[in-house]
């Protein structure tokens, strides 16, 4: 596929995000039905449609509308220029129409601090209530896509081993110092998942923040715990619990969620009980890695920071109280519980773990930690509290 042709594909697949689908639907659907695109094709109509959904402000006051055509229009005057190849020829976009060529050759037009940062507004004041002087350098960043990063799996090599044997496989890859587990892909990261060391389980993909609370809610596990991950998800917090030779025991309240985890587990060579039920009081230590915004992994997932809404916002903090609540009847007298979320908003992180407090004065913090983009990975928080 040419350029252009990538192009025309992205303009398609945006216009159907923008009528409701979601993203990752669109992009299934197109990818089987254009058998002509290759897997390089793919991966270029992929990133094009991603940095679109990310710069969506921005590319839309560049481009002068909303549309898939007038979003990659953006993006290519962003650049400083204007798109080459539209004819309108097979797998092309229509051609230029005067308008665009005029809106192309103007000077680059004034935005609001939102349009610039591609933040919706009314979020704008609580990421400056949370990152303060770091609010524009942080948003910035999350406008381009996110490394790519790899546990490595403790329980089976190290990281000095592992990195000569992906550079085998064509693979780059350098050790991250957030975490001691932590690579960092920098060179064919689409190739990890068929590489041998992903197949044997040496290597696990795992954001290097949340590889970096986990390795603090590890520390402050006491010694022979055992350990529930109470909203383990896909599982990826309890398999890096694993690794490190704790007990760990797995639930979620959808368990439709953890129905690989078995054979992740299986494959990184350790054991994980998938539990459907809980007990009160029997876990000496319990981490909750609760539903939230997603707000610090936004890049990964752009398309979330437009569908989020202070309706939505009221709703999670609702059920993290919640969960904060349960977790703590979970937790053994002498236990310790994290409370973590991929959020970078305080209403999310600081504003639970207070309210927490204040309802239940027997608990104290004993380590509480904030990560954020410009610490290299997505944003995290991870409080651990411990009663009085």
């Amino acid at each position: 596929m040419t350029p252009a042709a990538r192009q025309a594909a992205a303009i398609d697949i945006l216009d159907r995000w923008r009528e409701g689908q979601s993203i990752e639907a669109v992009l299934t659907s197109w990818s089987r039905a254009s058998r002509y695109a290759g897997s390089k094709d793919r991966e270029a109509v992929r990133d094009l449609v991603f940095r679109a959904v990310r710069q969506w402000r921005s590319a839309s006051v560049f481009g002068g509308g909303t549309s898939g055509r007038a979003l990659m229009l953006g993006l290519a005057r962003a650049e400083g220029g204007e798109p080459q190849g539209w004819t309108g020829e097979t797998y092309t976009p229509v051609a230029l129409s005067e308008d665009e060529r005029a809106r192309c050759a103007d000077p680059i037009p004034e935005m609001t601090r939102g349009e610039r940062l591609d933040c919706p507004d009314w979020l704008l004041p609580k990421f400056e209530a949370a990152l303060g002087a770091q609010t524009d350098a942080t948003l910035t960043l999350m406008r381009d896509r996110a490394p790519v990063f790899a546990r490595v799996n403790l329980a089976k090599t190290t990281v000095e081993v592992v990195i000569p044997e992906l550079a085998d496989e064509m693979i780059t890859a350098s050790a991250h110092p957030l975490a001691e587990t932590a690579l960092e892909i920098t060179g064919n990261p689409r190739r990890l998942r068929n590489s041998e060391a992903y197949l044997e389980g040496f290597v696990e993909l795992q954001d290097v923040a949340s590889q970096a609370i986990s390795l603090d809610f590890a520390r402050h596990v006491p010694d022979g715990a055992t350990v529930l991950d109470f909203c383990a998800g896909g599982g990826g917090k309890a398999l890096a619990l694993a690794a490190l030779g704790l007990r760990v025991s797995a639930h979620d309240i959808a368990p439709a969620r953890m129905r690989d985890l078995p054979s992740r587990a299986a494959r990184a060579g350790v054991s994980i009980s998938v539990l459907t039920d809980t007990a009160e009081g029997q876990w000496q230590a319990v981490l909750a890695d609760a539903p939230c915004s997603g707000s610090g992994s936004w890049r990964r997932a752009p398309e979330a920071k437009w569908a989020f809404t202070p309706e939505r916002l009221d709703e999670l903090t609702s059920i993290q109280d919640s969960i904060l609540s349960e977790c703590a009847a979970l937790t053994a007298p002498a236990g310790v519980m994290g409370y973590a979320t991929c959020s970078l908003l305080c209403e999310e992180n600081e504003d639970r773990v207070n309210a927490f407090l204040n309802s239940h004065p027997d608990w104290s913090v004993v380590f509480q930690r904030r990560l954020g983009p410009l610490d290299g990975g997505d944003g995290f928080f991870l409080a651990i509290l411990q009663r009085k």
